[in-house]
């Protein structure tokens, strides 16, 4: 039986049920994997990449350049959505898909090779910024198409909300899984983390590729894309297209997620900086942290999900957004009595209002986007947001401090970024359980 027959044929409970299952796992595991890719950058930029290729330089210094090669991945990912957004919305979700996965693990394991500035000098951060862009580029393709692979095998309009959380699962599972590895190395190295310890999460990148291929080249298709080739409708510009019919939502979809992204890059990135300059603590606390923050944010993220089927996406993800603003004063704040478990139990908690937007989030941009623009028009507004929101908070967090001598105002930068969120998500149409043009019907077993 084709993919093809699926998506236009009636199939039986049981058969669509294995197929769902099989596509929400793919999704969970292919974006875990890839934010592993990703997101370990994050953790070793604030501990190693300051250090290993800017030194000599004061510290805030190194760190801000630092900073600037890790924004560069986040450059990129808009790109990664239009290329890939394209040829998902003309080539299909699961072809795309294992092409963003080989390019984001290669090149993720490349960084692990990458000699430091005391042998090549600044050629180690060059190549180090052109593995990070390669590695953005392959992100930015990859959201899209795992939401739609889950999302796309609904047989209802009642639990989408649901189904697409487990996509979002893998990012802080992702995280949970990096911070880990670079723990373990740090634990497993001790003195020796600067000079070898920190390149072995990075190698280990190409194993998990090999996993994560094997599962999604046993996946079909959405039945959602297979009808729109047998009924012919295809976009031959869908990038264009979207642009030009639903600039709006493309927009909204950028900005609702201010409040969503910018604390949690500050969350797992900055703290690692402010961590260890400001409050003096110890590497392997903060990391320790990281892990607990991870574990208690993939639980949140698929509760979330699920409970804005009930409520509504965008109930839920305002409540996010007051959650983050109000939370994010009180972080700080436990972070300056230096007290190690008060540290812990701010850095732990610090990814509960994130997942409760995070959560709902994929449902709520991708329903806005018509089915054969709907990769490039959630690509596109999704990763936009990586550049406005989650590629400068680190950047503009060590700005802030190293200026004002003070976390106050970063908490009020993610009060802006909260507002902005909540008129966003005010302007951006709520589709829960709505009929969107995307159910197709399976038949009866």
């Amino acid at each position: 039986m084709t993919a093809t027959t699926i998506a236009l044929d009636p199939i039986s409970e049981v058969e669509h049920q294995s197929a769902l299952r099989r596509a929400v796992v793919a999704s969970t595991v292919g974006t875990t994997i890839e934010w592993y890719d990703f997101l370990i950058y994050s953790t070793v930029t604030g501990l190693v990449f300051n250090k290993i290729y800017f030194p000599g330089s004061d510290p805030w210094i190194g760190t801000l350049q630092a900073f600037g090669v890790y924004f560069i991945g986040f450059v990129a990912r808009p790109i990664g959505a239009v290329i890939f957004g394209h040829y998902g919305d003309r080539v299909g979700r699961k072809a795309t898909l294992i092409i963003t996965l080989l390019m984001t693990g290669i090149s993720t394991a490349a960084v692990g090779l990458v000699p430091g500035y005391a042998s090549i000098g600044i050629w180690g951060a060059v190549i180090l910024t052109v593995l990070r862009l390669i590695q953005g580029i392959g992100v930015g393709g990859e959201w899209g198409g795992s939401v739609l692979l889950a999302m796309e095998w609904a047989k209802t309009n009642k639990n989408r909300g649901f189904l697409t959380s487990w996509p979002q699962f893998g990012a802080p599972a992702g995280l949970f899984l990096a911070n880990l590895a670079v723990l373990f190395f740090s634990w497993y190295s001790g003195d020796q983390f600067l000079t070898w310890g920190w390149r072995i999460p990075f190698l280990m990148s190409i194993v998990m590729v090999a996993v994560g291929l094997w599962i999604r080249l046993g996946i079909l298709e959405t039945p959602v894309f297979q009808r729109l080739i047998a009924e012919n409708k295809i976009e031959r510009a869908p990038v264009i297209e979207v642009l030009k019919r639903q600039p709006r939502e493309v927009i909204l979809t950028a900005t609702v997620r201010m409040a969503e992204q910018a604390p949690g890059y500050i969350f797992n990135a900055f703290v690692l900086t402010y961590g260890t300059l400001v409050v003096g603590a110890s590497r392997n606390l903060l990391l320790t942290g990281l892990v607990a923050m991870t574990g208690l944010g993939f639980i949140t993220a698929p509760i979330a999900g699920a409970l804005s089927d009930r409520v509504g996406r965008r109930n839920v993800f305002m409540a996010g957004c007051v959650f983050v603003a109000a939370f994010t004063f009180v972080y700080f704040a436990m972070l300056d009595t230096k007290e190690p478990v008060l540290i812990f139990v701010a850095i732990a908690l610090s990814f509960i209002p994130v997942m409760t937007m995070y959560g709902p989030e994929a449902a709520l941009i991708a329903e806005a986007f018509t089915p054969r623009l709907r990769y490039s028009g959630a690509s596109i507004g999704y990763q936009l947001a990586s550049i406005i929101a989650g590629g400068p908070a680190p950047f503009i967090s060590t700005w802030l401090f190293s200026t004002y001598k003070s976390a106050f105002p970063i908490g009020l930068y993610v009060c802006v970024c909260a507002a902005i969120s909540i008129c966003s998500a005010l302007l951006l149409p709520d589709q829960t359980n709505k009929e969107i043009a995307h159910e197709v019907n399976y038949g009866n077993a």
